[in-house]
C-alpha cells in the first residue's frame, strides 16, 4: 500500500481489513477494490497491485472471501472477490482491535489533563 505525501506506514494487517471492509458491500474484482479503498480514503491510500493480491490470495486461503472469475462491466474476465461468514466474523474482531488501537494511541497522544 502507498501513501502519499510521505505519511507513515500503516500497521500491519490494515490492508485485510480494508479488503474485508469493502467486499461486506458486494463482490468485486482486485481493481475495484483498490479503487474503492482509494475513492474512500480521498485518495490518500493507493493499493498497488503487489500489496493488493497478495492481500487477496491470503484472504481466501483463510477462507474469509471466495474467488470466482466473471465479467466486468467493460467485459472484461476477472476474478471476483466475496466477502465469507467467516470473513464477516474476522471484519467484525479486526474493526474491534482497530477501534482499541486507536483509543490507545490517542490516549498516549493526548493525555487527559488532571
Amino acid at each position: 500500500m502507498t501513501l502519499l505525501a510521505s505519511r507513515p506506514e500503516l500497521v500491519p494487517g490494515t490492508l485485510d481489513m480494508l479488503v474485508l471492509r469493502i467486499l461486506q458491500w458486494g463482490p468485486q474484482h482486485g481493481y475495484a477494490i483498490g479503487k474503492s479503498i482509494r475513492a474512500q480514503s480521498a485518495d490518500v491510500l493507493q493499493v498497488e497491485a503487489g500489496s493488493l493480491y497478495p492481500a487477496l490470495q491470503r484472504l481466501a486461503k483463510k477462507r474469509w472471501v471466495t474467488a470466482k472469475w466473471g465479467q466486468t462491466d467493460a467485459n472484461q474476465r476477472a476474478k471476483f472477490y466475496t466477502l465469507t461468514a467467516e470473513g464477516k466474523k474476522q471484519l467484525g474482531r479486526e474493526e474491534s482491535r482497530w477501534a482499541e488501537l486507536v483509543t490507545a494511541i490517542a490516549r498516549v497522544m493526548k493525555p487527559e489533563t488532571e
